[in-house]
């Protein structure tokens, strides 16, 4: 792979359209405008991050969180495009000049396809087909098909959402440049090939598998194998900066969350945050903070955060300057916070762990899971239900629920059943639970 055909600014499915431009916006930037506009965008405030949506205390949402990620995500674009052009000249002048833009747009989509209620969301869809009422659809569905359904990935569902025509959408759905979708690819093959690669996620579905072979060829990514099926590829480069603004996001900020919470103490919190710095960097930190007269806890925590939100960035954007040359070839292995510093890596694995003990398995993030689990199974079963049996009265009723830009009534059923998925996935928390409590009479409209 090389930076030049990498970084291309054509759109998907308007490739033989001229548009005329009205403003200086760079290609990109549209993207980056699209997305911020866009419906499936703004329905991101309310889908569960790790914690329940807010009551006294604002905690991450998927929004918040998108924001901040796109935000370290255009630092990092930013830093390798200043040190790529450095060490190339040739590249001054050319798109390179805008990574900062194109990873950051990448970012604000990259959990755009997550279903409600977070991580149990995705895992309510998986169950449904694998060991629910959706295990009848499996000898219905072409297997390629129900590998999608069982292994449902929230990664390419964002790639669908953003390429595929829905009812009454134009062809490339967004319209996007092709290094912008290339971008949000984290595990570039479909669901068929798990088997082969070793892991439960992949990066678009069999309905969008010929759309993302368009953009690879497009920007000179070739399958690392060539004579097995299905094919597999190496990742866009920029997809590990991407990962590692979302990295270093998730884990941070879930931290702090987790303080405000009060389910990690502020000595707890102050230690995790401090260990990622040198003994003196530590003492001038602390030095700082009094010197500045923060002396409110949470202050002082959002002073660390930022700290150690900067001291990631570089060293991520380090590492991957350090190994382009094995990410051009396709050979790099893992992410780019797996080959930070000793001291950063230690320190982030520290706050995995608690993260993992103390945020992950607490009580109030359990409990939505737990309810958000519930209900997307109801919701499953009851549209699945209707697909199958159209003709019956409640089904024709619960069908008109489901807005005509999904093809709820095509004329396949897996089709419709993606239909179903699609329709169900974009539900926000609080519309997913006002849509199980009428379907199940436990709400009525107020008029």
């Amino acid at each position: 792979m090389d930076w030049p055909t990498l970084i291309s600014n054509k759109r998907l499915g308007q490739e033989l359209r001229h548009t005329e431009r009205h403003d200086d916006r760079s290609e990109f930037k549209r993207d980056y405008d699209r997305l911020i506009f866009s419906a499936p965008f703004r329905r991101l405030q309310n889908k569960t991050q790790v914690f329940p949506l807010p009551g006294s205390i604002f905690v991450h949402n998927r929004l918040t969180h998108s924001l901040e990620v796109a935000s370290v995500g255009m630092s990092l674009g930013s830093d390798v495009s200043r040190d790529i052009i450095r060490r190339d000249p040739a590249l001054a002048g050319s798109l390179c000049e805008e990574l900062g833009t194109i990873v950051s747009t990448a970012c604000l989509a990259h959990d755009l396809g997550n279903p409600p209620f977070g991580h149990s969301g995705e895992r309510a869809i998986q169950t449904f087909f694998s060991e629910g009422a959706g295990h009848q659809l499996e000898t219905m569905l072409p297997p390629d098909v129900w590998q999608d359904l069982v292994h449902f990935e929230g990664n390419a569902n964002a790639f669908r959402i953003l390429t595929h025509r829905f009812s009454g959408r134009r062809e490339g759905g967004f319209a996007m440049t092709y290094s912008t979708l290339a971008s949000i690819v984290k595990y570039p093959y479909p669901s068929s090939a798990i088997p082969h690669v070793g892991k439960e996620k992949f990066g678009y579905f069999t309905s969008e598998a010929d759309t993302y072979k368009k953009i690879a060829s497009e920007l000179g990514i070739s399958p690392l194998t060539s004579n097995l099926s299905p094919l597999t590829y190496p990742r866009h480069p920029l997809v590990y900066l991407v990962e590692a603004a979302d990295d270093i996001c998730y884990e941070v900020m879930d931290i702090e969350d987790a303080h405000k919470l009060k389910l990690l103490s502020y000595e707890e919190t102050r230690d995790l945050f401090l260990d990622f710095f040198e003994e003196d960097a530590q003492r001038a930190i602390l030095e700082r903070i009094e010197k500045e007269h923060i002396t409110d806890e949470n202050e002082q925590v959002v002073y660390m955060r930022a700290g150690v939100i900067g001291k990631l960035e570089n060293e991520c954007a380090a590492a991957f300057l350090r190994h382009e040359e094995e990410i051009l070839a396709g050979t790099f292995q893992g992410s780019l916070i797996k080959h930070i510093s000793l001291r950063q890596r230690k320190a982030y694995e520290r706050c995995s762990n608690v993260a993992f003990s103390k945020i992950y398995r607490s009580k109030p993030v359990l409990d939505i899971e737990l309810a958000g689990f519930h209900i997307m199974g109801t919701l499953l079963e009851r549209m699945v239900d209707a697909i199958l049996h159209p003709d019956r009265f409640y089904s024709q009723q619960l069908l008109c629920r489901v807005s005509s830009q999904y093809e709820i009534n095509a004329p396949d059923l897996p089709t419709r059943v993606m239909a179903v998925v699609d329709f169900i996935s974009g539900m926000t928390d609080v519309f997913a639970l006002d849509f199980y409590q009428k379907i199940n009479g436990t709400s009525l409209p107020i008029v």
